[in-house]
């Protein structure tokens, strides 16, 4: 226990909290259950007691592309000490109906190897490379020789999916794969715009999550506009670019004629959408719970919203990835039916989401809870005495922090007049 207490004070002190000092991972004074600090840390140690300066496994295929230093940045793959077909590893589209502690158990499995390059270096030996990896097919078999024992470091980070160890590459070597034949077809049109690329790729029913990977690493657009993107930048940029997409086509839908609301709970998440029969609209509402993730310390439940109307919106949303990851969800459900509606998703992140896992369980949350059967209404006060059964908080405090729901209690319709 003392080597983890250690650790605990060690990040603790980076992100100065007191808290954290005082209780070095066993006394459990911020409230949760578990240490999210020592859960991610012993499956990490794991790994790290298991790795040397050579490593021998299969990426699922998987790269990572960061941003410190931007222009300048630490890119290379990922992968597991582990040999065959890894591709659970890095698929967030199957990870929604895993536990926290398996999910965290795979993803820290996965080992990252940095290479330092200038993100429009596309024509770069190492760049090629992690265009090879990022539009293979199927897991790659790969050696690895780092300059140093890779580490174990905690990143906590709400946009992207957690990893394990990292170090430096002295070099590295693949068994190289067939590609993805509908993503090689688009990185060798030079001619195609990168924003084209990833609706041609979503409409082909290729993963968001592999659309994303393969922009990251520069795989797309006009020949000498090629870059590579931050992978966190490039996860919104994907679900921002497609949601956009769809939601051209969505507008020009009849509105539904009913309240509805639709459920769904995972990862200590309680997730609530709620469609009302107007023309296009949306807001995403998040509630955190005290001892949470981004609400540590607080005292009191801390409530964050963004939306837009029907012309959109042109800042970025201060919640961040969470709000276009969740647009896009809601979006491809209003294609699925050739409707539109004025769409209010709830969010409870409840104590027992101990550490962030990334934005696509936001996204997976979402578009699960849009499969399901959903309860239809004659009015919105019916549908929100609905939504209640599925949220602790109570839904009057939702309303008041809400720009679209308080609205529908001023506005009226023609038909409200009849």
């Amino acid at each position: 226990m003392r080597k983890s207490a250690n650790v605990v004070v060690e990040i603790a002190k980076r992100f100065g909290s007191e808290l954290c000092v005082k209780c070095k991972g066993s006394k459990l004074l911020c409230g949760k259950s578990r240490c999210p600090i020592l859960v991610r840390y012993y499956h990490m140690l794991r790994v790290s007691n298991a790795v040397g300066k050579e490593m021998q496994g299969s990426t699922p295929p998987s790269v990572f592309v960061g941003r410190a230093g931007y222009p300048k940045v630490n890119v290379g793959p990922l992968l597991p000490p582990v040999h065959g077909n890894t591709e659970i590893y890095d698929l967030p589209e199957v990870w929604i109906d895993k536990a926290i502690d398996e999910f965290v158990r795979i993803r820290t499995m996965l080992v990252r190897g940095k290479i330092r390059i200038r993100v429009d270096d596309v024509d770069s030996p190492v760049a090629q490379k992690m265009v090879d990896i990022a539009l293979s097919k199927s897991s790659m078999d790969m050696e690895v020789v780092f300059k140093k024992r890779p580490k174990s470091v905690v990143v906590l980070d709400d946009d992207v999916q957690p990893y394990g160890p990292s170090a430096p590459i002295e070099m590295f070597n693949y068994a190289s794969e067939k590609w993805d034949t509908k993503m090689e077809k688009v990185h060798y049109d030079t001619d195609m715009r990168a924003a084209d690329a990833l609706v041609y790729l979503y409409r082909e029913d290729v993963p968001v999550s592999k659309i994303q990977r393969a922009l990251s690493v520069g795989a797309f657009g006009v020949e000498k506009r090629r870059r590579m993107v931050p992978t966190r930048w490039a996860i919104t940029a994907v679900d921002s670019t497609i949601s956009l997409y769809l939601l051209d086509k969505v507008k020009d839908y009849p509105t539904i004629d009913d309240y509805r609301v639709y459920h769904s709970n995972n990862f200590e998440n309680s997730f609530v959408v709620m469609m009302i029969p107007r023309a296009w609209s949306y807001e995403l509402i998040e509630a955190w719970y005290p001892n949470t993730v981004w609400n540590p310390f607080g005292k009191e439940i801390f409530m964050i919203s963004d939306y837009e109307k029907y012309n959109g919106r042109w800042e970025y949303a201060q919640i961040g990835g969470c709000y276009y990851a969740a647009r896009l969800s809601v979006c491809e459900a209003l294609e699925r039916e050739r409707k539109q509606a004025k769409v209010v998703v709830l969010r409870e992140a409840r104590p027992g989401y101990i550490m962030p896992v990334g934005v696509w369980q936001v996204r997976e949350n979402v578009r699960r809870a849009l499969r399901k059967n959903y309860a239809s209404f004659d009015c919105l006060e019916d549908a929100l005495k609905h939504a209640q059964r599925f949220l602790k908080i109570p839904i009057r405090r939702f309303v008041n922090n809400s720009a679209l729901l308080s609205e529908e209690y001023v506005q009226r319709r023609i038909e409200d007049f009849r």
